[in-house]
């Protein structure tokens, strides 16, 4: 019997100051806890943190804390010289009513923003009077999801400075018993060690850290700043039941379902691999790794086959295989030869991985369709809600589909949509070092099915999660939650129907009993979680009164059971005289809901090397008269950090004298080396941009950015050779050839000598030779403006540009308090700032370090402006 341990992950607690204090010793977090109780697998977390304000002065102090991206915050409070201050969850409507007014006094509602693979985060701040201090403890609860046999609970602990008492305590209480538990991670190892005691017996087990303030700062990831590293406590249960563990309580049970004792079913599974242009590099590059690696773990008996695909679709054999060395060798060369090339046509090689499997049945086989994409469909059929209905009618219910979505370009809700339509899931693959294991990783939850046509049947039992499972896989563990009919035990009958290779297998419970108690109202809300999440999920497949209907009972049950969804939002109340906040849980597929602050936030980013953010710190930067607006309208005052300004004959100099505040700015983000935090540099105006410029082919690609506040660019410009120009606005495209002008909808392919243009009402693709060029449409209260975003470059030849930039190398310098960032042998004082990036369809906000434009661009800001001579 495979061992198994629980996942949660609480992402680490950072306590601040804002970034304007000078010294982080005007205060001091004096207590820093984190207790997790993980009881029938549901975990719930209290992170409390209670910081002084040392000053003689009131200071502002930010609570920020990363969380779990499938947990539910349940509890948020804040305790100030007596008074409390409780976070209540409303509807958004009733919440954003409530705060209007707050809005018009420029005031900023609060997020719990997407920060990375599995993790959210929320924060707030409040004054802290001189000498005075404040407690802030939130709680979030998840159902915790059994992956690859384990459960893991994972700590990050990171509160910015050692704290005299710092404690994570964790106890674990599994009715089943707890067969071993251990302790792992970076936090874990050499000086910190002995600073962990754990402690097991039968059906519970204890961990406790506790690091003294020396060890916080000497340990493999400390310092100054204390510690910044992970903390995971691994542990598995006793699985002598086949039937799985019944637990019952106040009339609510729930039952954890994962035999392991059963024999293998032989599989047969498709991989239908992106192959288009927009693959390049390294996600072609570990995507090829990762196939590799699934194809030396088939067994004998499994079947498969491979297809990649284009804008056509490239067979490897157009028939299911059987996995014997002979065809897994010959596999292994069609998998290395996967090049990167053309557009997206997702419904022709979904449709023809759904024959192979159609074509090819096999007695007491599981079949298994896995489709691999970085994007939009964008040749053949394009309109998602046909592709979606041709997919379920070529599936029919016969086996899942699972959707791997390869970064943020990808259009996650369409995938969702149709994995889930298939009885399977979507999963996001993060473009980072390790993609090739992210695919290897998901493909092994799926490599061993065990059962197929799972049916839970729970006589007595009423208001069930759900209960119908398409396979189950060694490992994985299927959980039903519901209510028991007038808390009847003695006529609750549970039962499992399910096939079992070639088979029919009923599951009971034979001992005749069905569970023991648990804690008063936990079962009932590690119901009302699963039920809420479930709802979810159906509320996305459906329209109409049905989708309504749905979507008022998640939000009911949410309200009730005081959970921040993305259907609710909690309003966080503060000491009179201060904001008040409202935090919005986002759902994977949507956008950030807009911001209130006062600068533009949309930049234009690169694939490579940028993105949005929203300003921070606000210097200025004036550029020489003769870099003109495009049009030949006279310059604009760039704001920058750094100050200068232009002498006569329109030679820069440097200046003391701050300039007047431009009417808009716009931020950029460099991405750097490694991935490690980035960098941005603002500019301001409605200046036009030089993006890419390719001499050798004599390809031009230049941006005005918009006079408007919270805009982007408002116009690309794309001019090849003499004679073919053509302007892409956000409503429409002007194509120039010699002196014929003609106006066309965003919805047109168009083929202008070796420049062909695909555009619908999202996006506008643009490529020229082996340059692709990927345009949004994005908007934000009602107004359209676009992104560039650089997916190849020309291989040929020297280019420039901002889109040709290449990753920065850099190291952070601490001196008395302050940051600075070095570039070579250059130095610069920086500070920190949030970002959205909006080279996806769906954004996402980040984080960098505010730099000046000159000291991190190669060459001088004037350089990538669009120069002309002034009339």
């Amino acid at each position: 019997m495979r061992r198994a341990s629980v996942l949660l992950t609480v992402f680490g607690l950072l306590l601040a100051l804002t970034v304007s204090l000078p010294n982080k010793d005007d205060w001091d977090i004096y207590s820093f806890h984190i207790n997790s109780t993980v009881t029938s697998r549901y975990a719930t977390t209290v992170i409390t943190s209670r910081v002084a304000n040392r000053m003689n002065e009131p200071k502002e102090i930010e609570f920020h804390v990363q969380i779990p991206k499938n947990a539910f915050i349940s509890r948020f409070r804040m305790t100030m010289d007596g008074q409390v201050y409780d976070g209540v969850v409303k509807t958004k409507e009733q919440a954003q009513e409530q705060y209007t007014g707050a809005v018009s006094r420029g005031q900023s509602a609060g997020i719990v923003r997407s920060v990375g693979r599995t993790m959210e985060e929320f924060k707030t701040s409040v004054t802290v009077a001189a000498h005075k201090k404040v407690t802030f403890e939130l709680t979030y609860e998840e159902l915790l999801k059994r992956t690859h046999g384990k459960y893991e609970l994972q700590i990050h602990a990171r509160p910015m400075k050692p704290v005299e008492d710092f404690k994570v305590d964790v106890h674990i209480h599994e009715k089943a018993g707890v067969s071993f538990v251990d302790v792992k991670g970076g936090l874990s190892t050499k000086a910190l060690a002995n600073a962990i005691t754990k402690t097991h017996a039968d059906k519970q087990a204890w961990v406790h850290f506790y690091p003294t303030v020396d060890q916080q700062k000497n340990c493999d990831s400390c310092g100054e700043e204390g510690m910044n590293g992970d903390l995971v406590i691994v542990y598995d249960v006793n699985r002598d039941n086949g039937f799985g563990d019944i637990k019952t309580s106040d009339g609510y049970f729930i039952h954890h379902f994962a035999p392991s004792s059963l024999p293998r079913i032989p599989k047969n599974v498709v991989f239908v691999i992106d192959r288009s242009g927009s693959m390049h590099g390294r996600k072609i590059i570990q995507t090829r790794t990762a196939l590799l690696r699934i194809l030396n773990d088939l067994a004998e008996d499994d079947f498969f086959g491979l297809i990649s695909f284009d804008r056509e679709i490239i067979h490897w054999k157009r028939e299911l295989v059987q996995a014997t060395a002979l065809n897994l060798e010959g596999a292994r060369g069609f998998v290395q030869n996967i090049q990167d090339r053309g557009s997206t046509n997702i419904n022709a090689a979904v449709l023809e991985g759904a024959r192979i499997l159609n074509d090819h049945p096999r007695e007491g086989s599981a079949s298994i369709l896995i489709l691999l994409t970085d994007g939009d469909p964008t040749s053949g059929v394009t309109n998602l809600d046909t592709i979606q209905s041709n997919v379920k009618q070529a599936i029919a219910e016969k086996f899942p589909l699972y959707c791997l979505g390869f970064g943020f370009d990808v259009n996650f809700e369409f995938l969702e949509k149709m994995s889930l339509q298939n009885n399977g899931v979507a999963r996001r693959i993060y473009e980072d070092s390790d993609s090739d294991l992210q695919l290897k990783g998901f493909y092994d939850e799926v490599a061993t099915p065990l059962l197929t046509d799972i049916t839970m049947i729970y006589v007595g039992g009423t208001n069930l999660t759900k209960t119908n499972f398409s396979q189950y896989y060694n490992g994985s563990e299927i959980v039903v939650a519901g209510e028991i009919i007038d808390n009847n035990v003695e006529i609750f009958t549970p039962q499992v129907v399910a096939i079992s290779s070639k088979q029919k297998v009923t599951f009971s419970n034979t001992n005749g009993s069905v569970g023991s108690s648990v804690s008063d109202g936990l079962l009932q809300r590690v119901w009302a979680y699963l039920t809420v999440k479930q709802l979810l999920e159906k509320e996305l497949l459906l329209s109409g009164p049905e989708k309504e209907k749905v979507n008022k009972e998640a939000l009911e049950l949410s309200l009730k059971y005081g959970f921040v969804t993305p259907l609710t939002s909690m309003v966080v109340t503060k000491p009179e005289g201060e904001s008040t906040e409202i935090h919005h849980k986002p759902k994977e597929r949507e956008e950030p809901p807009p911001q209130t602050h006062q600068s533009s936030q949309y930049v234009l980013p690169n694939q490579r090397t940028f993105a949005s953010i929203k300003p921070l710190m606000k210097t200025s930067l004036s550029v020489p008269d003769r870099v003109a607006r495009y049009g030949g309208s006279p310059t604009r005052s760039l704001r920058y950090p750094g100050i200068l300004r232009t002498a006569a004959r329109g030679s820069p100099i440097l200046s003391l004298r701050p300039l007047a505040p431009a009417r808009v700015s716009h931020r950029f983000l460099m991405k750097t080396v490694n991935d490690t935090y980035p960098l941005c540099f603002d500019i301001d105006g409605d200046v036009i941009v030089k993006l890419l410029h390719h001499p050798d082919t004599e390809l031009y690609i230049n941006g005005e950015l918009d006079s408007i506040r919270n805009s982007g660019f408002k116009e690309i410009i794309i001019q090849v050779g003499a004679d073919i120009h053509v302007k892409v606005e956000p409503e429409r495209i002007i194509l120039q050839q010699g002196q014929n002008i003609t106006h066309h909808t965003t919805a047109v392919n168009i083929t202008a000598g070796r420049l062909t243009v695909n555009s619908n009402t999202r996006r506008t693709e643009v490529t020229d030779g082996d340059m692709r060029l990927v345009i949004f449409v994005h908007e934000k209260q009602r107004r359209k403006f676009l992104w560039p975003v650089l997916r190849q470059l020309p291989s040929a030849g020297d280019t420039e540009g901002l889109l040709a930039l290449t990753r920065v190398k850099y190291e952070e310098v601490h001196q008395d308090g302050h940051t600075k960032v070095k570039i070579a042998n250059r130095e610069t004082d920086t500070q920190r700032s949030s970002a959205v990036d909006l080279r996806i369809r769906r954004p996402v906000e980040v984080g960098c370090w505010l730099v000046p434009a000159d000291f991190v661009l190669p060459r001088p800001l004037t350089d990538f402006l669009v120069v002309r001579t002034a009339t």
